[in-house]
Formats: C-alpha cells, sequence, structure tokens
C-alpha cells in the first residue's frame, strides 16, 4: 500500500492511477463517519460532553437500558443532539459529495451519522446505517412518530412524549448499543459494497462493526479503496489514504475530475 498522502496543507500532485480510477469509476459507494459532521460543528461521540450532560458517559446514555431506567434523561440528551444538528449547516465536504453525486449518476452514500446534513446539501437516498435523530417511534409498539418542536434549551431533562395510538414513550430512532443495524439499511450498504468498484471512506475511525467490514468486503470484491480523514489509520488494508480535512479534499478531488 503506497504511504499516505498529507494534504491537510493542499492536495498535492496526486498519483495517475488514483486519478484515473476516481474519474474511470462505474459505480461508487461512499462511507462517512463523524469526521465528516464534526467538521460542521456537531460532536462526535468521543468528545466530552458539556453543561449537564457533562457527567454522563454518551455510551451509558445509548442503551435501552438507560431509557428504561430514566426516559427523561435519555430523551433529553437526544433533543439536545438533535438542536445541535439543526442548528449547524452542511460543509464543503457534504456539498461536495452531493455534486458529486449529480455529476456521477451512479454514487450511493452510506452514513454512520444520524443528522440529515447529506441530505441538506443537496444528496438524495442517504442510507442511515446507524438511525437518524428525525425519525422517533414508540418505544413500545415502534410507530413512527413525528419529531416534536425543539425546547427552548437542550440542557435539561424532558420527558419524551406520548405515542397516540399506544400511549408509549417516544424514543429516538437512532440505533442504541446492543441494537441491530436497520435490516433493510444494511443490506442495500451490503450489496453496494459488492459490486461497486470505488470505495470512499469517508470521516471514519472504521471501528464500528459492522460498518467496519463494508470497505472489506469492497475491497475483496476487486474495489479501489480511498480513505480522507485528518489522522492515518495504520492497519488501513486499502489502496490510498488521503490526510486532511474531508471539506479541503474533496472539492478539490471534484475539481480535479
Amino acid at each position: 500500500m503506497p504511504a499516505p498522502l498529507d494534504c491537510r496543507t493542499a492536495l498535492p500532485t496526486l498519483p495517475p492511477a488514483l486519478l484515473e480510477r476516481l474519474r474511470t469509476a462505474d459505480e461508487v459507494l461512499v462511507l462517512t463517519g463523524a469526521g465528516v459532521s464534526a467538521e460542521s460543528g456537531i460532536a462526535t461521540f468521543r468528545e466530552a460532553l458539556t453543561g449537564l450532560w457533562a457527567r454522563f458517559d454518551p455510551a451509558q446514555l445509548a442503551t435501552t437500558e438507560a431509557f428504561v431506567q430514566d426516559p427523561a434523561r435519555v430523551w433529553g440528551w437526544y433533543e439536545w443532539r438533535r438542536r445541535q444538528a439543526l442548528e449547524a449547516q452542511p460543509n464543503a465536504a457534504h456539498r461536495a459529495l452531493a455534486a458529486w453525486a449529480e455529476r456521477h449518476g451512479r454514487l450511493r452514500l452510506v452514513t454512520q451519522n444520524v443528522d440529515d446534513l447529506h441530505e441538506r446539501a443537496g444528496s438524495r437516498d442517504v442510507i442511515h446505517l446507524h438511525g437518524s435523530l428525525h425519525a422517533p417511534r414508540c418505544f413500545d409498539c415502534a410507530r413512527p412518530l413525528a419529531s416534536p418542536a425543539l425546547p427552548k434549551t437542550g440542557d435539561r431533562l424532558l420527558a419524551p412524549p406520548r405515542c397516540p395510538a399506544c400511549g408509549g414513550p417516544a424514543r429516538p430512532g437512532v440505533v442504541w448499543f446492543g441494537e441491530s443495524l436497520p435490516a433493510e439499511a444494511l443490506a442495500t450498504a451490503w450489496d453496494l459494497a459488492e459490486r461497486c468498484d470505488l470505495c470512499l471512506v469517508i470521516g471514519t475511525s472504521g471501528l464500528v462493526q459492522p460498518a467496519a467490514s463494508l470497505p472489506v468486503v469492497a475491497r475483496q470484491r476487486g474495489a479501489t479503496v480511498v480513505r480522507i480523514d485528518p489522522q492515518p489509520a495504520a492497519d488501513f488494508g486499502g489502496d490510498w489514504q488521503l490526510l486532511g480535512a474531508a471539506g479541503a479534499i474533496l472539492p478539490a478531488l471534484l475539481e480535479r475530475l
């Protein structure tokens, strides 16, 4: 595997083989993670929380058990996260991916993020592997529910609204620890990984399964795998790593295509 290309100050001269693959790929799979949203100011799951939530570990709030024990604490935290996501704006990486899809026609976007920044940038048919902050459902009967109006402050406990059908509490429409990924989304992502000839992995640590297996499957099927992230991954088994912010690298790549 070639050495990582440092793109943190400017996009260097790219290897001709990489440019050729980017220009001629037939089916493109893009997998995005928290690093892309972080460039819009959305805190990643591993960052320390603030305010009321500073004393909590996010991993201890994102479970069924936590919700059963204290629905107001968990719902209030997710409403704080939803407010943060709605106040954020799509960045240059989101916009570049939407523009690339418009040009290419056969680029599909799979994200581990639970915000809607890709959609607001113009991307269509985004596959959300970990659910969405904007798609709550009933905890008891799983009925889809409308998102309530945001509270005036996102820094407090908040009792979840009730399902009009069964009276059960609303829960966030995200995948909690210990839960399975949405079956349809995962099956679609797996199919894309098996038949793409180019896979872009952007802003993700590659540690969370089963999403981390998608680039592995793509490469096993002969696809070129390109990773874009500020930090190198020592165990990256793909073809090229471009080190830098996605919001700088992706628009520059789009210009060269």
